[in-house]
């Protein structure tokens, strides 16, 4: 297969790893950005996924797996451009500073590392300011210039664009969301501090709700799902209970559809957007929690009534925008370079 117009993303998450392959299709010509909003269609010709390890060597081991073999399986011989999305605090240089949900990996030059591995330039960002892109560019966000990206996974990460710019920061940590505090006597969240709003809000949140549920003795087929032991419970226990209309299961989706409203009232508030988009692994059961969520937040928005409505869509690729946006990235450095 041509490499023309193929690109390689790869979205690291707190569990797994998830590489895609892209064949972009430019729709429009003549535009100064490679990739502008609307300028272009995409398609997945690949996927693969791989288990994240929690050891900085390994998972560059791990990404090079990745590239190799999603190469291999179409049979791609020369350079394509590769785009990796990590979660934590990915600097300006595509080195991983601090990841809470990779607790044994603390500044790790990514991109260096890979791109020494694969022998060609690797561009690396914070993995939901990738799914941002995706979702901005040719996603739910793509009408807006205002745009508030929340990703629910294992942990919870954000992507910001206002005035139809892509918010990093000064040093590139912008959109570390899921770390506001709003119990400082609730949880231990892996970042050291108490009551993160991941602790109650991400798909971790949410086992853990189902845990504190099932050992009160009130969520019975949760309980069973996890092989009759509460403390196994995890989210998509909880989801598939719910899913399946268990009262008990929906009672706890909709103490967690409150705890991702008072999140996402709050960041409406200090960021005004004029459009939030959900993504992460977590979205692809939006059925459960969206509807839980929006009412919750219509009712903590300050002003409600007095303002224009701030509708919260799905991210249109869902747990793919992530490995969509970091191919997408490094498509653009590519071109621009």
């Amino acid at each position: 297969m041509t490499s023309s117009n193929i690109t390689i993303g790869i979205d690291v998450g707190g569990t797994k790893i998830l590489g895609v392959v892209l064949l972009i299709k430019r729709t429009t010509r003549g535009d100064s950005n490679p990739l502008s909003t609307g300028s272009f269609s995409l398609e997945i010709i690949q996927e693969l996924r791989e288990k994240t390890p929690n050891d900085g060597l390994e998972l560059i081991d791990s990404l090079f797996k990745v590239v190799s073999e999603l190469k291999q399986a179409l049979s791609i011989e020369s350079p394509v451009p590769v785009g990796v999305g990590v979660p934590g605090l990915v600097d300006h240089e595509g080195s991983l500073r601090f990841s809470p949900n990779l607790t044994a990996i603390r500044s790790l030059p990514v991109a260096k590392l890979l791109a020494e591995k694969l022998a060609q330039p690797v561009f690396v960002d914070n993995d939901a300011t990738c799914a941002l892109r995706a979702e901005y560019l040719i996603g739910s966000g793509s009408n807006y210039k205002d745009v508030l990206l929340v990703t629910l996974g294992t942990g919870i990460g954000g992507g910001i664009v206002s005035g139809g710019e892509i918010v990093t920061g000064a040093y590139g940590f912008a959109g570390e969301i899921g770390h506001m505090v709003v119990d400082p006597f609730g949880p231990i969240c892996p970042c050291g501090r108490r009551g993160c709003w991941e602790r109650y809000a991400s798909g971790s949140g949410l086992g853990r709700l189902g845990r504190e549920a099932g050992l009160a003795g009130v969520a019975k087929t949760v309980v069973e799902l996890a092989g009759g032991d509460p403390e196994s419970i995890k989210g998509e226990h909880v989801t598939a209970a719910a899913l399946a209309g268990d009262l008990e299961a929906l009672g706890i989706v909709k103490q967690f559809g409150w705890w991702i409203a008072l999140g996402l009232a709050n960041l409406a508030s200090a960021l005004d957007p004029a459009v939030i988009v959900m993504g992460g692994g977590v979205v692809d059961a939006k059925g459960v929690w969206l509807d839980a969520s929006k009412e919750a937040f219509s009712q903590m928005l300050e002003g409600l009534q007095y303002r224009p409505e701030v509708p919260i869509e799905p991210a249109k690729y869902g747990s793919f925008s992530g490995a969509v946006g970091a191919a997408l990235y490094a498509f653009e450095r590519i071109e621009a370079l």
